[in-house]
């Protein structure tokens, strides 16, 4: 074999073997082989991912670094504030101490020992309570207010002044602006009540210079408007005693017994200022006939005039205090009210007549501007049965009808109209007629 010529196919031959074969990837296995944990895979540096993982990542961290923020601003303002706070609770719990717990007012029943009693609540029940040791024991009697606490319902103290606080704003401490000289007529009803009221209270010699008793109370009958309770003003006005004003309707309680407790303390308080004065209007309120009633009400009201009787005339003396009582309506009353020994005077007030009405119509215009055409005496000759309420609201009436029409004098003819409308509201009034 002899050495031959290369030829131009072999030399193609030779260039595909000298060439190096070109890259493939491995190819993906789905073999489960555990991966070796050891320092070789934590040298490794991190995977890198896609950019938007790096951002989320990145935000949550954020959220994370706020929290923590506003967890160290709130303990920060916590430890500032806290003393504030534990200072405004002292200031309150101060406060607190200086008003003190509510309490109650009952009344002492019973005393059982030294440190128990029975008390009566104003809403009604009795309850077996304990006395506090600080309570002055000395003072408890029974009937005596004590306080109650609110909770425990246990005796904490004893109020001294037990008066229902009604019976202070009963008494009169400014008195009336009327006085004898703001009443027309009714001069012997004046000089009554004088002899019955005044004089035993400013000079008593006298009546023990004629050796009898002055008289004990009075009571006011009569039409209305006939000037009952005005000329109790003028007593109050004129006298310099303690003068206590009472409606009859106020000495009707809810409570049974609350009525009579409080008709005592009226009288108790009114011994402790003598010399001293009781005026009772609308006394028919509490003093009607008695009957037998199946009415607790009723039988309350009664309960209320028995009491008032024992304070008129009891077994007590009521020394300087007397008492004035006005009615219109005498004939309801109980006869044990109006006997003498309780009211010894009676003092009866009827409608004005022709004089009186001259007085009450001079003291009633004498500070209006009259026209020259007013002639007082057409009203004052009438027949009509007028009482001073009526005299007086046709005097204003006049006076509004002038003020209507931008008038500063009354004219005769506003005194006509004014006294028209007083005898219609007197006439629509008294409609027996429609009850026949």
């Amino acid at each position: 074999m002899g050495n031959r010529p290369s030829l131009p196919g072999d030399k193609k031959k030779d260039d595909k073997k000298n060439e190096k074969p070109k890259y493939e990837p491995p190819v993906n296995t789905r073999s489960h082989r555990k991966k070796k944990k050891g320092p070789e895979n934590a040298n490794k540096l991190p995977g890198v991912y896609p950019t938007t993982r790096c951002k989320l990542k990145l935000l949550k961290m954020e959220r994370i670094k706020d929290h923590l923020l506003l967890e160290e601003e709130f303990v920060q303002n916590q430890e500032r504030l806290n003393p504030l706070d534990d200072k405004v609770a002292e200031e309150r719990s101060k406060v607190d101490t200086l008003r003190g717990s509510p309490m109650g007012v009952g009344t002492l029943e019973e005393i059982i020992d030294d440190d128990h009693a029975i008390v009566s609540s104003t809403s009604g029940p009795e309850y077996y309570v304990s006395i506090m040791s600080f309570v002055d024991k000395d003072l408890l009697e029974p009937g005596c207010s004590v306080l109650l606490h609110h909770k425990t319902v246990s005796v904490v103290g004893v109020l001294q002044d037990d008066a229902d606080p009604m019976v202070s704003v009963m008494k009169l401490d400014k008195a009336p602006t009327e006085s004898y000289a703001d009443i027309g007529g009714l001069e012997s009803q004046i000089q009554e009540i004088k002899e019955s009221v005044e004089l035993p209270l400013t000079h008593p010699e006298l009546y023990e210079e004629m050796g009898i008793k002055p008289p004990k109370g009075v009571i006011l009958y009569g039409a209305p408007g006939t000037g009952k309770t005005l000329l109790a003003k003028a007593v109050a006005n004129q006298t310099s005693a303690t003068f206590l004003r009472i409606v009859g309707s106020e000495l009707i309680q809810k409570y049974l017994g609350d009525g009579p407790r409080l008709c005592r303390q009226i009288f108790q308080i009114a011994a402790e200022h003598a010399p001293s004065i009781v005026f009772i209007d609308e006394i028919d309120a509490i003093g009607t006939k008695r009957y037998e009633s199946t009415s607790g009400g009723e039988r309350e009201v009664q309960r209320t005039m028995l009491e008032l009787l024992n304070q008129l005339d009891g077994f007590d003396d009521r020394g300087d205090v007397k008492v004035i009582m006005a009615t219109n309506k005498i004939e309801s009353l109980d006869p044990a009210l109006i006997r003498p020994g309780r009211i010894d005077r009676k003092i009866l007030f009827e409608n004005p007549d022709s004089t009186t009405k001259r007085k009450i119509m001079g003291i009633h215009t004498s500070k209006m501007n009259l026209n020259d055409d007013v002639d007082l005496e057409e009203f004052v000759s009438s027949k009509d049965e007028l009482s001073g309420a009526d005299i007086k609201a046709m005097c204003t009436e006049a006076g509004l009808l002038a003020l209507r029409e931008r008038r500063m004098r009354v004219t005769a003819e506003d005194f006509r109209t004014a006294k028209e409308r007083v005898m219609k509201n007197k006439v629509e009034e008294n409609l027996e007629g429609l009850y026949l």
